[in-house]
């Protein structure tokens, strides 16, 4: 069954994680080779592999005198910076025995943010796979601040799915998959197989820990996967510290977790609103123009408008949200703060006698605009 699941599979992206190639005295340099085997595999078998590695932080932290996960944003900045080169160089030396060349990709939120930067890292990426290069993409830790994380690389392994239209995503963890409740604590826990739709009932199954060595525990790969999910890739929780389980996966054995793809996948642009482009401000429309945009598609107009939050400018996201200030949609607005507070409230024929101009008769265009997955 999983090997019919993985038929329609020729780009595939894999997360791996830093308790999968690092330990507390740093990488694990055997593991790494490892996995590099499995690519090189993955690669004459005819896929096209992009790598989201997690492991620089790990590889640096030591020689702070660090242990366990850093307590500061600097700390972590400071041990990347130490430990990114390493990290790569482990990479190129296990990729070239088998004649392979990496390409290191850094990146923040604020680069997929930008569309056009986006594009361009898209562009970059799809070169580099031309060449026959394997991508390494990781998180800028070194300059990145908490208004452009990803909050962790499970979350950038979903993006970057998007990002270079991949039909897979696996995850590398500790862990051998998704259980019903901790193995940890709980010897009877049963292993997942297969999610067909992550429900809030499977998201409770996450909890909320993560290890010593990465940012993110289950909880986190569970967002990924249903980011990767909508997007219409699958994906794939499986071991990564279990010796050359990528090609046990890609043989076909039921291994790990595995999550189907949407039936009705978001387009590209949509999935890149929802899920890549971080919001800076909210709208609180009126009853009618909420009812307008969820239950009969249409576009919001500045009449349905009732109030603004925060400062943004155009072509920037925005939070739709109800009377109650619940959040339903997301968009990307024509009109910046500044123009919009003028204009809320108004019928669209009296937007060009206020501003002087007009960029449209929508605030938010149908196109631009994604209801609520209830993700965020």
């Amino acid at each position: 069954m999983r090997t019919i699941l993985l038929a329609h599979v020729k780009r595939v992206v894999i997360k791996i994680g830093s308790g999968v190639i690092s330990n507390s005295a740093g990488l694990d340099l055997d593991r790494i080779a490892t996995l590099c085997e499995d690519v090189h595999q993955l690669r004459q078998r005819g896929y096209e592999v992009i790598l989201v590695s997690s492991g620089a932080v790990a590889a640096g932290k030591a020689d702070l005198g660090i242990v366990g996960k850093p307590k500061t944003i600097p700390l972590k900045q400071a041990a990347a910076a130490i430990g990114q080169s390493r990290l790569m160089r482990a990479y190129k030396d296990a990729l070239r025995q088998h004649g392979l060349k990496a390409g290191q990709v850094l990146l923040t939120r604020d680069d997929l943010a930008n569309r056009r930067r986006y594009l361009n890292a898209r562009n970059t990426l799809m070169t580099l796979l031309e060449y026959g290069i394997v991508p390494i993409i990781n998180e800028n830790d070194t300059v990145v601040v908490d208004e452009i994380r990803f909050g962790d690389n499970d979350n950038l392994s979903a993006m970057a799915t998007n990002l270079v239209e991949a039909q897979l995503l696996v995850i590398l963890s500790d862990v051998d998959g998704l259980y019903d409740s901790d193995p940890r604590s709980n010897p009877e826990a049963q292993l997942i197989s297969e999610v067909e739709r992550l429900t809030p009932e499977i998201e409770a199954m996450g909890g909320i820990e993560g290890s010593d060595l990465g940012t993110g525990g289950m909880v986190t790969k569970l967002k990924a996967a249903k980011r990767a999910t909508l997007y219409g890739a699958g994906t794939a929780i499986i071991n990564g510290r279990t010796p050359h389980n990528l090609l046990y996966l890609f043989d076909g054995h039921e291994l790990g977790t595995y999550f189907l793809p949407a039936r009705d996948p978001m387009a590209a642009r949509k999935h890149w609103i929802a899920f890549t482009k971080k919001p800076k401000g909210k709208l609180i429309l009126d009853e009618g123009a909420q009812k307008a945009l969820a239950e009969r598609g249409k576009s919001l107009l500045p009449s349905g408008i009732l109030k603004l939050d925060g400062s943004f400018e155009r072509g920037d996201a925005v939070r739709l949200c109800d009377l109650n200030g619940h959040e339903f949609a997301k968009g990307v607005t024509n009109y910046s703060s500044t123009e919009l507070s003028r204009i809320l409230g108004k019928k669209t024929k009296e937007i060009e006698a206020i501003l002087g101009y007009q960029y449209g008769d929508e605030v938010v265009h149908r196109d631009n605009l994604v209801m609520n997955t209830s993700d965020e």
